[in-house]
């Protein structure tokens, strides 16, 4: 044989495989220089949108820019005052996680704590009473993330509460949240005893206000910067946040002591931070909603902005498809109960503090916190896989929150739809687990994912959006 086909064929061979390795073995055995490309099928997702999404020229960049932005933000405690006046609420509207949601539909915690707080705030006698306001919509519920906050849990905000602010000076963005109740019968995980409503009434005549005039003594807070220590000191940001409220607690306490409360009092909220090993988890969830809200508004951007769950439905929202949400309904966590409780007794996943893993810490950052397994369940080494796993869905890493187990690799950041869609993986998120029953409170702790389905409807969304 001559001619070119003949050169070409005693020319040595170079080839590209994708799949078993039966056949670049084979080649290799001939002489062959064989590159075998990893590759594998879409997990989920039509085949028309993906390529959509994929060929989509502003995504690269506009992702680019989302994940810039959301690590460029800071976050400062400027504030804490009443609810009325930082967020505009009336007493009739009660803010709660999630995406939107009717009362008809509404899980036990979420039930529960909606009638604990029409309690609190004296608009209902009794439980029943509560119920009925509820029932023809003379109290109005809407989700927290729609008025710039995050609530954990049921995350039900009303306006005597007192609420943190915090400040973005990079982007310029204002985030709230509320003050954290502690753990166990608490009105974010539904409980309503009266109990629970005069450690609230106490929040608003003592705490808010001890905390409001230590920092107007002490100065803004750096959140951003304790968020980032505490990663380095054995906590993960969402369901361990032990050195961080310690952090808090050593930067304000001073402050506290010299605001001219009494010493009853003085003493009573140094006491009750001191004890509460979970406070900082309400400035940890407002700093990652400053930094997530930076991103939106992105066309083009596969980026997710939030994720949250009510009780009933999870939800997420993207930077490039606007303030709509795409639910599905919401799993219940895996994990270890307190007590005598069980699975039976767990609601499905409930509240807004996944805003911390849509940040890029919490359960993707379970490496830097390997003792959360003994709250949470599973293994060390699961905690370390589960970190490594997610750097495979997101679109960079964040060098402030690094992880010292990984020789300080950045925090992976920016969940990307189209990279679910592709991988199969789903984001791990750490929570907490409330009962199922309105009134139970905490029954647990534990992990959970997202419903594939959320992912599935703003793919769909997004490929939509680039031929629109």
């Amino acid at each position: 044989m001559t001619g070119p086909l003949a050169a070409l064929l005693t020319q040595p061979l170079s080839v590209i495989t994708a799949g078993v390795d039966l056949f670049p073995e084979a080649l290799r055995a001939q002489g062959a220089e064989v590159e075998k490309v990893h590759w594998r099928p879409p997990a989920f997702g039509e085949p028309a949108e993906l390529s959509a999404l994929a060929a989509d020229p502003r995504r690269v960049a506009a992702n680019r820019t989302a994940t810039e932005r959301i690590l460029a933000a800071g976050a400062e405690l400027v504030a804490v005052r009443p609810a009325a006046d930082a967020l505009g609420i009336a007493r009739e509207l009660f803010l709660h996680a999630g995406p939107p949601i009717e009362f008809d539909d509404v899980s036990g915690p979420l039930r529960g704590a909606l009638i604990g707080a029409a309690l609190f705030e004296g608009l209902a006698a009794d439980p029943d009473e509560a119920q009925r306001l509820l029932e023809t919509g003379r109290i109005r519920l809407e989700p927290c993330h729609h008025h710039r906050a995050v609530g954990p849990m049921a995350g039900v905000t009303t306006a005597s509460m007192w609420v943190s602010e915090l400040h973005d000076p990079i982007n310029g963005g204002t985030a709230f949240c509320s003050l954290n109740e502690g753990l166990g019968k608490v009105l974010r995980y539904g409980a309503y005893s009266a109990e629970v409503i005069e450690r609230l009434r106490w929040m608003v005549e003592v705490l808010g206000p001890a905390l409001a005039a230590a920092l107007a003594r002490s100065g803004p807070i750096d959140i951003k910067s304790i968020v980032a220590q505490m990663l380095q000191m054995g906590d993960e940001g969402h369901n361990r946040n032990r050195a961080g409220s310690l952090m808090f607690l050593r930067d304000l306490a001073p402050a506290i002591a010299e605001s001219g409360g009494s010493a009853t009092q003085v003493v009573e909220v140094l006491r009750f931070l001191g004890g509460n090993e979970h406070f900082f988890l309400n400035y940890g969830m407002p700093a990652a909603k400053l930094a997530m809200d930076a991103a939106r508004d992105l066309p083009g951007s596969s980026v997710v902005v939030a994720m949250a769950r009510n009780g009933t439905d999870f939800g997420i929202q993207t930077a490039g498809t606007g303030d709509s949400w795409f639910t599905a309904p919401a799993d219940i966590p895996e994990g270890l109960f307190l007590g005598g409780y069980g699975p039976e007794d767990a609601n499905p996943d409930i509240g807004d503090s996944a805003i911390m893993e849509t940040l890029g810490v919490g359960g993707f950052s379970m490496a830097a916190a390997p003792a959360i397994v003994r709250f949470v369940g599973g293994t060390v080494p699961d905690a370390l896989a589960t970190t490594r796993q997610m750097y495979a869905i997101t679109v960079t890493e964040n060098p402030t929150y690094t992880i010292p187990v990984q020789e300080f690799r950045g925090a992976p950041t920016g969940i990307d739809v189209l990279s679910v869609a592709r991988t199969g993986i789903l984001p791990q998120i750490n929570t907490g687990m409330a009962g199922r029953v309105a009134g139970t409170g905490q029954v647990g702790a534990g992990l959970v994912k997202p419903p594939q389905e959320c992912f599935e409807n703003a793919l769909r969304a997004l490929a939509h959006a680039t031929r629109a």
